[in-house]
């Protein structure tokens, strides 16, 4: 059964064959396929990631406007502990797990210490100062180094 045509291509024209199937000099035959960059260009000015710069930009120039530093450090701190995680686990799935506990350790003390650094970030922003009115942000610190010390503890531990 023949491919179908698509209606947008023009049809070649048919070239003079000889007896072996061969065309003759001088022509040669068009593709039948469409090309790929035709589209490819198509579907680019639909609206694809052009639309999303404005916005991404407006959402980073706020964040850079209005952060105030240190919170701009917890979220680069936690940006890290994310990134260690990621890399943990993906060397877990690739190289496998052989020591499971070491492997369990230090993924439940990067995603406890996640934990540990968003409740100091939710204690110490500004605009949560009404749901935290008693707490200041050296009392959120020091709970901060003390939980830490204690989950790391258990995580020493539970390697062996």
């Amino acid at each position: 059964m023949a491919p179908k045509k698509n209606a947008r291509e023009p049809t070649p024209p048919s070239a003079p064959t000889t007896q072996a199937g061969t065309t003759t000099a001088g022509s040669v035959p068009k593709p039948s396929k469409p090309s790929s960059t035709s589209a490819a260009t198509s579907t680019a000015g639909r609206g694809g990631a052009a639309n999303w710069d404005p916005a991404l930009q407006n959402i980073y120039q706020y964040y850079m406007k209005e952060t105030p530093q240190r919170t701009k450090l917890i979220d680069a701190f936690l940006f890290f502990l994310a990134v260690v995680g990621a890399l943990q686990f993906l060397y877990c799935i690739l190289a496998g797990n052989y020591p499971f506990n070491a492997f369990l350790s230090g993924f439940c003390a990067t995603v406890g210490q996640f934990v540990l650094t968003v409740s100091l970030r939710i204690q110490t922003t500004e605009t949560n100062k009404s749901d935290f009115p008693a707490v200041s942000p050296e009392r959120s610190f020091a709970d901060f180094v003390v939980c830490s010390l204690i989950l790391h503890f258990f995580c020493v531990n539970f390697i062996n």
